[in-house]
């Protein structure tokens, strides 16, 4: 009965993950349409972003408490029912001020649905849960991928944002009517010890070190998915299609990358993993930006070396704080984590305006770079900080 209920919860999670994929990557996509339609500048252009990066703040600092308390059924179909509405408000309106709102909410649950499906898949797949959580992720990936070459090059004004709205409505009603019908098996948490306080697990000696890695690990990926397709049109002349495919190419080898090489983790373990591809991506990131128009091709296909970086760094912060605390902990350190986008993106879109996109861009790979830095330095001492009790 619980294999039964594992794998109907596995299928809902990978049919709302298709939907979150395409969610997240429709700023970017959308973005010169925004501009023309809502006649705004590249500053208001980022405060879109910024928006949506405060949500991932708030939803993400109560999220995990949210599901301390209500249960993991109830926490998931709520922020499910809080994501499509926010999808039912983009397809209803024509608003800049109510798109700020939607964006607050339906980037906020966003991540927060992808933090707790990895959480609870990790939970059900005790045999081998580093490919259970890439493959989760593989497809999201489709969702992403295919979201920025189907629609980035389908997209002619504001009525296919409208249209894409309604089709992401519909995925996350399926995902409802699953949670509901066929509830999800419950995973063992040890909870005896009580709850536990954002001071103690901001007391933990990870916690500072896992922000600041994770913070310049999302300006560096989540550039490519909100600002490559502006950059590659305004500052390389690109044209709007062949820039949304290379979006496309990026995350699609993140994709592949999340299907192909995720028993690597199981294989090689999750330390010498995340030292292996984040160097690799580094450096193939940080060329491709640095060549301009011809580096393109090499930032594309930096994806394959980024596939499984996020999902392995969520694995990778419940080893430092006790069971009970999992969830709560990693809410925590990814919500602080988020205000490195929400800084980011408050200052690119004038510093853009300042000083042009060419400039401004090498930013991304120079936190990519740091990234990386940190965490050869942090996993020198990282087996030693290991669960905080």
């Amino acid at each position: 009965m619980n294999k039964k209920k594992n794998i109907i919860t596995f299928a809902a999670f990978l049919i709302l993950m298709v939907g979150l994929g395409a969610n997240d990557a429709m700023r970017g996509i959308f973005s010169t349409i925004f501009s023309a339609h809502f006649q705004l500048s590249t500053a208001q252009l980022s405060q879109i972003v910024t928006v949506s990066y405060i949500g991932n703040l708030v939803f993400l600092a109560v999220g995990g408490f949210g599901v301390d308390i209500l249960g993991r059924r109830k926490a998931m179909l709520l922020y499910t029912f809080l994501w499509s509405a926010a999808m039912l408000l983009f397809a209803t309106t024509d608003s800049y001020l109510l798109l700020l709102v939607g964006m607050f909410f339906a980037m906020g649950t966003s991540t927060l649905l992808n933090t707790n499906m990895n959480l609870i898949t990790t939970g059900m797949f005790a045999v081998a849960p580093g490919f259970f959580v890439n493959f989760l992720f593989f497809i999201q990936g489709i969702g992403t991928s295919g979201s920025q070459s189907i629609i980035g090059n389908w997209a002619t004004d504001i009525s296919s944002w409208h249209t894409v709205a309604w089709g992401l409505l519909a995925i996350g009603a399926v995902a409802m009517v699953l949670f509901v019908l066929f509830p999800m098996p419950e995973v063992q948490e040890h909870k005896t010890e009580g709850k536990v306080s954002p001071k103690e697990i901001m007391s933990c000696p990870a916690f500072l070190s896992l922000v600041l890695i994770i913070g310049l690990y999302f300006i560096a990926e989540h550039g490519i998915m909100n600002w490559l397709v502006s950059y590659a049109t305004n500052a390389l002349e690109v044209p709007m299609g062949q820039a949304a495919n290379f979006t496309a190419v990026f995350f699609g080898c993140v994709m592949v990358g999340r299907l192909v090489l995720s028993s690597l983790v199981d294989k090689l373990g999750i330390y010498r993993c995340l030292r292996l591809f984040a160097t690799s991506a580094a450096v193939l990131y940080t060329a491709g930006v640095l060549l301009g128009a011809p580096g393109l091709w090499l930032l594309a296909v930096s994806g394959l070396l980024f596939s499984i970086l996020y999902p392995t760094l969520v694995m990778l912060i419940p080893r430092y704080w006790p069971s009970h605390a999992a969830s709560s902990a990693s809410g925590l350190v990814l919500s602080v984590a988020s205000l490195a986008d929400i800084l980011f993106n408050a200052v690119f879109g004038s510093l853009v305006d300042a000083i042009g996109y060419r400039t401004s861009f090498l930013i991304m790979p120079a936190c990519m770079v740091g990234c990386t830095a940190l965490l050869w330095l942090f996993f020198a001492k990282a087996k030693k900080l290991e669960r905080c009790d």
